[in-house]
Order: structure tokens, then sequence, then C-alpha cells
């Protein structure tokens, strides 16, 4: 009997000292055999891969500037979360990748980009580079209308990487800054 109850309270230790897994509001996506990387020149004109942000948390979003309504709200709580983070903002990169770079020029991202957070960085490619990042993401985005006031639909939502650039999470469009910093709180300060 002294044995048994041994056991059992050796064991409820060892669970309590356990370290649990840690729980996400985004979607769990690590290990993916996609969004592994990019090679895109950011809006000061640098070429750029994830590789230059491993230290960091990455957010990474694809979108354009002319987006009347995903776009905007996304870039707008990324930088609502960074606020929320204190400190721990200093060690989250934001990136914005354009799906438009017949509009969005390096000039234009340059303005957009800061505006929502002087740290945020806008990255573009010509179309066979922004096509190569569409199919290594696995993304939609199709244009829709024609002459200069069309439009794309695409993909809304954010991937997070953690520090060492592995993709972990996919963030969904509207998930809030309390939320989307949680996550990004999370894979700074693995468990």
């Amino acid at each position: 009997m002294r044995r048994a109850l041994f056991a059992l309270w050796l064991g409820l230790l060892l669970a309590a000292c356990t370290p649990q897994p840690a729980t996400y509001n985004g979607t769990d996506i690590t290990g993916a055999t996609f969004a592994r990387d990019f090679k895109l020149t950011d809006h000061t004109g640098q070429t750029r891969t994830l590789a230059d942000y491993r230290g960091k948390v990455v957010m990474l979003f694809f979108g354009y500037t002319f987006c009347p309504d995903v776009c905007p709200t996304t870039m707008g709580e990324a930088a609502a979360a960074l606020k929320l983070m204190g400190d721990g903002a200093a060690r989250v990169q934001v990136l914005f990748v354009t799906l438009d770079p017949e509009r969005d020029t390096q000039e234009l991202l340059s303005k957009y980009v800061p505006g929502f957070d002087p740290r945020f960085v806008g990255l573009r490619g010509d179309r066979a580079a922004t096509d190569a990042a569409v199919k290594e993401f696995r993304l939609f985005a199709s244009k829709v209308g024609e002459g200069p006031n069309y439009t794309l639909d695409h993909t809304a939502g954010s991937y997070l990487y953690d520090t060492n650039g592995r993709v972990r999470l996919f963030s969904a469009y509207g998930i809030g800054p309390q939320k989307l910093a949680a996550d990004l709180k999370a894979l700074l300060n693995p468990t």
C-alpha cells in the first residue's frame, strides 16, 4: 500500500513539473513544409530573406496598399498588439509583403507600411518573385476588376515564426490585438 501511495505521489509530482505544451489562439502549423522562406526587396531597397530576422518573432502578412479593409485592419491590429507587448515588442518584426507589385512601388511601401508602426517593413518583388512567394506560402490571390481601381481577393491571415525562423502559427484575420499579442509573447518565451 505504501509503495502504491508513493508511486501515486511521485507520478503527481512529476506531472506537475512537466512543462505543458503552449496553447495558442492561432492555428499551430509547426513543422509545415511550406512558408519556409522568401527573397524579396524591402522598402529601403535591401534584399531580404527570412534569415535576416532570426532572433526575432516574425509576423508575415501578404496584402496590398490599395486594400480597402483587410490589410489596413490587420496592420492596425499588429501595431496595437505590439503596444500591448511593452518591451517585448522590440523582439518582434512585422513584415508586409505586397501582392500587387505593379502598383505598390518601393516608394509607396516606404510610406504606407511604416505609417502603421515605424518598425514595420514592407517587402516586394517583381511579378515572378511575387508569384513564387504566393506558391511557397500556399496563398490565394486573384485580381478583381479592370482598370486602375482593381482590387485583389487574397488570403487574409498572417504567418508567425519563432525566433529560430520556423513557421509556427497561422493567425486568422480579425483575431484581435490581445490574442495576437498573446501568441507573439508565447513564441518569444516558449515553454
